[in-house]
């Protein structure tokens, strides 16, 4: 069974740093980027930074007139285009039209996400998170293809979580049809997920010098959080009773502008070359996490996002979903 190389780089970035400073030295004129979701928490900052820095940057979006609202006061050449992760055909016309229109694509953020929903059911009866987190941003690399394998050391992003950790693959019931919904246990799954596309989607961008990683970007208070209750926060720790940041999520949350600078430095460090597939969190290669300690359910990799193996089942059977679909 290989294990991805989960070894600490030496990245002289960390927990707090922003992504204005993971970009400073880094000249992406000429570059064309696309941000899912880049127009909300983390994704908004990730496209400000790209296109502060001169990146062309796509950010597909569920609303474009609100997208455009947010974006309003970015600098440089951003625009957005219209997709629905949930709705398959949605993404393969967004893929189709874009490759038509782009000659490349050197940065591919997958951003946008949904998390502990109520169940939802998409196309043929998916689970929701599953599909949009996953299966929906799959479809739309696997789209992008063209342009990722002709444009040189492009770079996919995934972002996962250290939600990874409250599940592996539900191999036998990957969208709660024999157990019922349980909304951590399904965002669990697909961050597992989005970490495992990135290590398979690795070896299908070798031969194009092309890479790509899964990222954790820290606990950040964000959009993301819209379907949990006040009560949900305060059980977690991350909120008093009010709804103010409580203690523990002022010392270890991060600010939006510090949340987007792994996945930036994921898109840009020369510092990953040669470490395809691998999950990063606070700039830096993740180290395996280990059980016996206290810090396990935090930081590190759990095994079961970092086993090849596990990668390519999940790829086979992603594949024949989405030919259902």
């Amino acid at each position: 069974m290989a294990i991805a190389d989960q070894r600490p780089t030496g990245s002289p970035f960390h927990a707090k740093s922003t992504g204005a400073e993971v970009l400073a030295a880094i000249d992406l004129t000429g570059k064309t980027a696309i941000v899912t979701g880049g127009y909300s928490g983390i994704g908004l900052e990730t496209t400000r930074a790209l296109a502060g820095r001169g990146a062309r940057v796509i950010v597909p979006v569920r609303d474009p007139a609100k997208a455009d609202a947010a974006l309003a006061d970015v600098t440089g050449d951003v625009r957005s285009v219209a997709l629905d992760l949930g709705n398959l055909a949605s993404v393969r016309a967004l893929a189709t039209t874009l490759v038509e229109e782009l000659t490349q694509l050197d940065l591919l953020i997958n951003n946008a996400g949904i998390m502990a929903c109520p169940e939802t059911r998409l196309g043929p009866g998916w689970e929701a998170q599953f599909a949009t987190n996953h299966l929906g941003h799959m479809a739309l690399t696997l789209g992008l293809m063209p342009l990722l394998e002709r444009t040189p050391g492009a770079r996919v992003v995934a972002l996962a979580s250290t939600g990874h950790k409250v599940s592996d693959i539900r191999w036998d019931d990957v969208h709660f049809t024999a157990q019922p919904y349980d909304k951590w246990q399904a965002y669990g799954q697909s961050k597992t997920a989005n970490a495992l596309f990135a290590n398979a989607l690795s070896r299908r961008l070798a031969p194009s010098g092309g890479l790509a990683f899964g990222v954790h970007p820290g606990g950040i208070f964000t959009p993301l959080q819209r379907h949990l209750t006040v009560e949900e926060t305060t059980m977690m720790g991350w909120t008093n009773a009010d709804g103010s940041p409580s203690e523990l999520a002022k010392r270890g949350f991060k600010t939006p502008e510090q949340g987007c600078s792994t996945s930036l430095w994921a898109a840009t460090s020369a510092l990953l070359a040669g470490k395809p597939g691998v999950y990063l969190e606070d700039c830096e290669v993740a180290s395996p996490a280990d059980p016996a300690s206290p810090m396990a359910r935090y930081t590190g990799a759990n095994a079961h996002i970092c086993d090849d193996e596990a990668a390519e089942r999940l790829w086979a059977i992603s594949l024949a979903m989405l030919a259902e679909g």
